[in-house]
């Protein structure tokens, strides 16, 4: 076993959910800690809150967590905008602010998420990247509780959290809008859990459906709980009649979609187990109740079906409400930027969704990418957007326009498009006519969404200001848009130098303790690897089953980013009736080409062992 590494302290920018107070380690000592390092843009970093809900509770009297944010994009930068995520993300642990990626690189983290679990006497003993961790870290926590209650290190007692004041406010970070077929405006009240109905004027409300606490009873308006959601759309009359219900509703963290009958508030589950999609890729129709979804965060009706933005997987998927069968329609699960045939092609974190006037575009908004996508005529294509490290705000023709992780469009009857540009607080106008992008409002808090009314009014969600406002009357003319050639930016982490010639890739996998591979259904790991640019990668790019690949570098391209994929499928070890879990992770890694650098890039896909 090697020696072991005491953690490094932890410092930065100021903390969260601590009361005002600074946290030091010495502070922790005795208690098991968990850093966790995310960032709120990131799909994988929110399921990981999700994981650790029930850690936390279990554990209350001797785990602390730890978040560290440690940013991507520029917004998220902003200390009230962290703050604003923490508040919106029911983050009930102290946070540390970690702007410089200090914190980051200090633990060596390679990947959002990375967790670094810290024992009572203030060690390293695990690291992991990705998520689906839960069970192995309660069975680390169960085995450091007994060592260290045994050795009189473990301290139990309340930890450092200290929650923040309770905001008064009709609407509390609503994600996504729409007009209902009376003209009264349909609302996702994520962080309050429910679906709220407001006066034409987005103001007055009408009524809520769901109690307004997390939870996912199905039930009247007055019983049934969201968790988190997001993504609305009605179903045409025909279907509506056939379907037993009108509205269907994103339940994001539930990993679920709901119906809900307008007429009398009642709720339903209609797609989805409650179980975050860990499984292989197939073109399979699957009845919707059996299947497992991953953060599905918007929904619009396109090809007679339901089209599903799967956050949580990179993906768009499919829901018939009439047959109710579902199943996947575009993406593989790989997180980057590419167009091409709609089981080919690749997508990052798509989370908002529009159909053109004409009902032959589906616009989507993929956030990761800061890209505007379209499906036509089974391909997909982009009109905006540069790969998952490019965004900032620049107008103009649309191949060098930059937007910052847009999550909804809108689209408009001249065939030009609406975009809620949510971390430059920003309505953008793309064009297909001129191909050109263009500003038409700035200075919002977070614009998560926009709709039209029948009146050819614009409304946008503002979602962090917890309001929905009106663009002003000509915004969207000629006179009304503006070209902003504002500041570009690129993720900058620190990359890796690797020697161009043969490298060779190593994914570090080990199963959780009590947990073994499992190749009931076929090989128990699978590898993907591609580059950008492509021309990085001489050899080396694609898919196989065994977690080490020999790579080839090209040595006329200096700078680049590798884009890896691996997973592990692990079950409980003798164990009557085993549960088995898909471990994934995807890591984007900045590469530097220098001669004599590394000939070995080794990940750690899950680290259980001791450090």
């Amino acid at each position: 076993m090697s020696a072991r590494v005491r953690a490094p302290e932890l410092r930065g920018r100021g903390w969260l959910n601590t009361g005002g107070r600074e946290l030091t380690l010495a502070d922790l000592r005795g208690k098991i800690v968990i850093a966790d390092f995310w960032t709120f843009c990131c799909i994988n970093c929110l399921h990981v809150l999700d994981e650790l809900r029930p850690l936390e509770e279990k554990y209350a009297d001797v785990l602390v967590v730890i978040g560290v944010h440690s940013p991507k994009f520029e917004h998220e930068k902003d200390p009230v905008a962290l703050a604003d995520a923490v508040e919106r993300y029911g983050v009930h642990h102290p946070v540390l602010d970690d702007p410089e990626l200090d914190m980051w690189q200090q633990y060596a983290a390679r990947a959002w998420p990375t967790l670094a679990v810290i024992d009572p006497e203030g060690y390293v003993v695990a690291t992991m990247a990705g998520e689906g961790h839960a069970e192995g870290l309660a069975r680390l926590i169960d085995d450091l509780v007994a060592t260290h209650e045994a050795k009189g290190t473990l301290h139990r007692g309340d930890g450092p959290y200290v929650p923040p004041a309770e905001p008064q406010t009709t609407l509390r970070f609503p994600g996504k809008l729409l007009v209902g077929p009376d003209g009264t405006l349909l609302v996702s009240d994520s962080a309050r859990h429910r679906v709220v109905e407001l006066a034409a004027d987005g103001e007055t409300l009408l009524r809520t459906i769901g109690t307004g606490s997390r939870g996912r009873v199905d039930g009247t308006a007055d019983t049934a709980t969201f968790s988190e959601p997001q993504g609305l759309c009605l179903l045409p009359p025909h279907v509506a009649e056939v379907a037993g219900y009108d509205l269907v509703v994103a339940d994001t963290v539930n990993h679920l979609l709901r119906g809900v009958r307008l007429s009398s508030g009642e709720v339903v589950t209609v797609a989805g187990t409650g179980r975050q999609w860990r499984s292989t890729v197939d073109d399979h129709a699957h009845d919707a109740l059996s299947v497992d979804l991953s953060s599905p965060w918007d929904l619009a009706w396109y090809d007679d079906k339901v089209v599903i933005a799967m956050a949580g997987i990179h993906q768009l998927w499919w829901f018939d409400p009439i047959k109710r069968t579902a199943g996947m329609y575009a993406g593989t699960t790989v997180e980057a930027l590419r167009d091409g045939p709609l089981a080919e092609t690749w997508l990052a974190q798509p989370s908002g969704l529009a159909v053109s006037a004409d009902g032959r575009r589906l616009w989507v908004a993929d956030s990761e990418s800061s890209a505007i996508r379209y499906v036509e005529d089974d391909v997909m294509g982009t009109v905006v957007g540069q790969g998952l490290f490019d965004f900032g705000h620049v107008d103009g023709p649309a191949a060098q326009a930059l937007l910052q992780h847009p999550l909804g469009v809108c689209a408009l009857p001249d065939g030009s498009v609406l975009i809620a540009d949510t971390y430059n607080g920003a309505v953008r106008r793309y064009d297909p006519a001129t191909d050109e992008v263009s500003t038409v409002a700035t200075e919002l808090a977070e614009p998560s969404d926009l709709a039209l009314t029948p009146e050819g009014a614009v409304l946008v969600m503002e979602s962090a200001g917890h309001r929905i406002t009106r663009l002003a009357p000509g915004a969207l003319s000629a006179v009304g848009a503006s070209t902003v050639d504002g500041p570009r930016h690129r993720t900058e982490r620190k990359p890796t130098d690797l020697a161009a010639g043969e490298v060779t890739l190593d994914v570090i996998f080990t199963p959780a303790p009590g947990q073994t591979l499992d190749e009931t259904y076929g090989p128990s790991t699978r590898l993907m690897v591609s580059a950008s640019p492509p021309e990085l990668l001489v050899e080396g790019a694609g898919t196989s089953t065994e977690l080490s690949r020999r790579l080839v570098l090209s040595d006329s391209v200096t700078e680049g980013v590798l884009q890896v994929t691996a997973q592990a499928a692990t079950c409980d070890a003798d164990v009557e009736h085993a549960a088995c879990h898909l471990t994934r992770q995807d890591w984007g890694i900045p590469v530097r080409v220098a001669t004599g650098s590394a000939t070995r890039l080794p990940l750690v896909l899950r680290g259980l062992d001791a450090g």
